[in-house]
């Protein structure tokens, strides 16, 4: 991510797991994942799938999980 120049130019990026749950489709599981991760954090730059899952034991019908890695840019430390 970082392009080069002076240290202060750097973006820092920190990495974290959600998981997004749908009964429709694993696209709708990772809507929700991806969604939420808008909603509540700052500065998202990308989304990597990293697992999908069906739910079937405890539910009525499938519930389609999504496991997915938000990463997003840190803030500059005020100085």
């Amino acid at each position: 991510m970082w392009s080069g120049g002076e240290r202060g130019d750097a973006m820092v990026f920190k990495k974290i797991t959600l998981i997004g749950r749908s009964t429709e489709s694993f696209d709708a599981a990772v809507d929700d994942a991806v969604d939420r991760a808008e909603q509540t954090i700052e500065n998202v730059h990308w989304v990597e799938v990293e697992e999908l899952g069906v739910e079937v034991a405890s539910a009525d019908g499938r519930e389609y999980q999504a496991e997915v890695t938000v990463a997003f840019e840190l803030a500059e430390p005020e100085q």
